[in-house]
């Protein structure tokens, strides 16, 4: 199939990363102790309170410079300034320089997970139907009970992290998306708009309400949007093994990423 290239899929990632975190509550980026820095094409996010460790990311890189030491010492140099635990780097298999090892290894940095980068032109994606859930925009007085849903489907607190996802819900690039079972939401996913490319984020499903089709219909709705904006392309990534819904819903998997994870002397 055509594909797109490991700099669109990155750069797209990067930058509704870099929105979520910025565009965050004044209440939750102190909580969290937020930061977010745009550096040589990349972004780095720091959330040094974060219970989960998740939103303290660098991505993106790679692209516009070569991955070295000195651009991973700047990313650490972020963390450090921000007195952050810990931090995740995120770095596309094709951009990783022959020297990473001892990048690595003289930086302490650690393997993580892996994650699958997936990607589909939008004719490719098949559409699902709504099955036994409603599936509806995110309206202003649902958004916190939509992120409640959401973070409760991936198993994350909601202090700090909450009012971060409703935020979400209002921001322009974002189309958020509720499933419902009668006056329940039951999960939830949103969908990121750059240029022509649509990515799908933080689609979750409440744990009794799973293997009913809600993730079937929420991909297929974000699909329909997508297709509504004008875009060419779906993206989306998992945790390696965990790609199920989206390649049954007709992605591809185009590579898988390591992560590799710093924390602090």
């Amino acid at each position: 199939m055509q594909t797109l290239s490991a700099a669109q899929t990155e750069t797209v990632e990067a930058e509704f990363m870099y929105q979520v975190a910025a565009g965050a509550p004044a209440h939750d980026q102190e909580v969290l102790g937020i930061a977010t820095r745009r550096l040589a094409g990349g972004v780095v996010l720091s959330a040094r309170n974060d219970p989960t460790t998740y939103w303290s990311k660098a991505l993106g890189f790679g692209f516009d410079e070569p991955v070295s030491g000195h651009l991973i010492d700047q990313i650490l140099d972020v963390w450090r300034a921000e007195q952050n635990p810990s931090g995740v780097l995120q770095i596309a298999p094709e951009v990783m320089p022959d020297d990473w090892d001892e990048i690595r290894e003289t930086r302490g940095l650690e393997p993580g997970d892996r994650i699958a980068k997936l990607a589909a032109p939008i004719d490719d994606v098949v559409a699902g139907g709504p099955g036994a859930f409603r599936i509806a925009p995110v309206e202003k007085e649902d958004a916190d009970p939509w992120a409640r849903a959401v973070l409760d489907g991936f198993g994350m607190p909601h202090e700090g992290i909450s009012g971060m996802l409703a935020a979400m819900a209002a921001h322009p690039r974002f189309h958020a998306y509720a499933a419902w079972d009668g006056d329940t939401i039951a999960g939830g996913g949103t969908l990121f708009v750059r240029g022509e490319i649509g990515e799908l984020v933080a689609g979750a499903v409440l744990e009794r309400y799973r293997e009913r089709g809600a993730q079937t219909a929420l991909i297929a709705e974000r699909v329909r949007k997508a297709r509504e904006l004008g875009c060419r392309w779906v993206v989306a990534e998992t945790a390696e093994g965990r790609s199920g819904n989206m390649l049954r819903a007709g992605l591809k998997q185009l590579y898988v990423r390591q992560n590799h994870v710093w924390r602090a002397a």
